[in-house]
């Protein structure tokens, strides 16, 4: 028997391809299925099943395409009308050699989400781990906003869920969630990859409470949901054309980039923040390649072609990779880069930085934008800073005051760079990004303001 996890950065999710014997079956695929092939090949099995615990909100889920190549049956829960595969319900299985895998229904995340339990019966029915989908993670539980008008009874649906189905599987029972630290599913993911049923149930703060103060509990949260999910819940329900195999960007010259700013598409720089202050195409918005899983479903159309400014082919194929598992076909590359622009005589922009110790001296002069995510900022803010969440400072931009310089301000300087660009490409002229954020002003000791408790 064996577990393999396959671990995609930057949506942080975990897939598994899990054996025995001739037999295997792959959980919850990314869209690029090589990972699995490979492990298949190596362990010598037929991938026989793809099983899915919910369907994905946050990336494009692999299950057609890998299900094409090796002829799997695709498996998943019954509370969506899938377009591709079959359902399973509570209780039933599938047997790959001495190794089973039960379907638990575990709603209160989606409606349909399943977990999935791991028995070996050479020694016996004994639990031996589970697949828990995003019910429950490492250090946190599914998050259970979905549907606004139903909140409480999504979240009531969870603890049932994970009390009634899944810790009564066992404290030795190995936990494997869909999701790690970084996730958009959750909040608090605790920064590794597996645990077992009793640790979680000892150490895991949402695991300490009753019904009703885990409720309260989810009912208080607060997690952004990125315009992107709409299509990853689109596709992840049709299944086709998700087989189609990724294009080549096409290359894109000095003349259609001029079209491109004017309008005739998005311009994303991938290189990192400090390349991008330097010098860079006005009008293009900085999203660092690392960066895009987490904020390219924030500003991208699916409907448009993408144009990309990249440092190099290995960095324009890592920014190809993170847009293509979140559904971004059209991809044009600017092959000549912020080389051939600036040797050709274009026009150039860049952004003043300003440092902390430079901020902490002009702050009644300034405007600080903080623009982090909303617990981050509870956590603890410059005085007199705003709050914009990044996701949605575009349909902020309109109210921004002009009067000061503003000051951009994340955790390290590098959302906050994503920030100064959008602010510059909306027109505002006297834009600093503070790199190092709140990294460096706690390290001198700036001055940290916390809401007052009620």
């Amino acid at each position: 028997m064996f577990i393999e996890t396959v671990k995609t950065p930057g949506v942080a999710s975990l897939s598994y391809i899990v054996g025995d014997g001739d037999d295997a079956a792959v959980i919850d695929p990314r869209r690029d299925g090589r990972a699995y092939l490979e492990i298949a090949r190596r362990r010598g099995v037929q991938i026989r099943f793809v099983l899915e615990t919910h369907r994905n909100e946050d990336f494009v889920v692999g299950s057609c395409a890998l299900a094409a190549h090796t002829r799997a049956t695709i498996l998943h829960g019954k509370g969506l009308d899938f377009r591709y595969g079959e359902s399973i319900g509570h209780g039933q299985r599938v047997v790959l050699g001495r190794l089973s895998l039960t379907a638990l229904e575990t709603p209160g995340h989606t409606d349909e989400s399943l977990s999935f339990v791991a028995r070996h019966h050479e020694t016996g029915d004994s639990p031996l781990a589970v697949f828990s989908g995003d019910a429950l993670f490492v250090g946190d539980v599914g998050r259970t906003d979905f549907h606004p008008e139903r909140m409480a009874e999504d979240a009531g649906a969870l603890y049932d869920s994970i009390h009634e189905h899944i810790l009564p599987l066992g404290d030795h029972t190995i936990l494997h969630p869909a999701h790690g630290a970084g996730s958009v599913c959750g909040d608090g993911m605790a920064d590794r990859d597996i645990s077992t049923l009793g640790y979680e149930r000892r150490h895991n703060p949402a695991l300490q409470l009753d019904r009703a103060a885990f409720v309260a509990r989810k009912l208080d949260e607060h997690h952004e949901k990125p315009p992107y999910f709409r299509k990853m819940e689109q596709y992840n329900l049709e299944g086709p054309p998700l087989g189609l195999p990724r294009r080549e960007p096409a290359p894109v010259h000095i003349g259609h980039l001029r079209r491109a700013i004017d309008g005739e598409g998005p311009i994303i720089d991938v290189r990192e923040p400090q390349a991008f202050a330097a010098s860079h195409v006005p009008r293009t918005v900085n999203i660092p390649a690392g960066m895009l899983p987490a904020y390219a479903g924030w500003f991208l159309d699916h409907e448009r072609p993408v144009t990309v400014i990249a440092e190099d082919r290995s960095q324009l194929e890592a920014a190809r990779t993170h847009l293509w598992r979140l559904g971004y076909d059209d991809l044009r590359w600017f092959q000549p880069g912020i080389t051939g622009w600036e040797t050709g005589g274009n026009p150039l922009g860049s952004t003043r930085p300003i440092s902390v110790h430079a901020l902490h001296d002009t702050l009644d002069r300034v405007r600080v934008l903080d623009v982090r995510k909303q617990p981050e900022w509870l956590r603890g803010h410059v005085p007199g800073a705003r709050h914009a969440f990044l996701g949605r400072l575009p349909a902020l931009l309109d109210d921004l005051p002009r009067d000061r310089p503003i000051v951009t301000f994340c955790g390290s300087g590098r959302r906050a760079m994503i920030a100064a660009s959008l602010l510059e490409r909306a027109g505002y002229e006297d834009v600093r990004n503070c790199f190092g954020s709140l990294a460096a002003w706690r390290a001198i000791d700036g001055p940290v303001e916390t809401p007052k408790a009620d």
